[in-house]
């Protein structure tokens, strides 16, 4: 049996610095000025790119017509909603937010 998505091995002081200092962010372009710096410019293509199939997948889109607005491969999409249905339930968190009270 493989190790369980939501392992927490990877959670440490320099994770938790990370996590701290992206909250002191106060809007859209001071997130867009750090994120920069602190990524490449591949990295940043991927993350955009996961957001954008799990906001497809929340919306009940077929894995192939989302393969196809994204790029992102059927079996990375695979992977993608895995971690929705499967993960620390930061996706659905952020999802909830998007959509607003009920």
């Amino acid at each position: 049996m493989g190790t369980p998505l939501a392992a927490d091995d990877w959670r440490n002081d320099d994770t938790a610095a990370l996590f701290d200092a992206i909250l002191l962010l106060e809007n859209r372009e001071e997130a867009a000025a750090f994120f920069r710096d602190l990524c490449t410019r591949r990295e940043l293509e991927e993350m955009s790119q996961r957001w954008a199939v799990v906001r497809l997948l929340a919306e009940g889109l077929p894995y192939r017509e989302i393969a196809e607005r994204t790029g992102v491969s059927t079996a990375t999409i695979t992977r993608i909603n895995q971690w929705v249905q499967h993960g620390t339930g930061g996706y659905r968190t952020l999802l909830e937010r998007l959509r607003g009270p009920a």
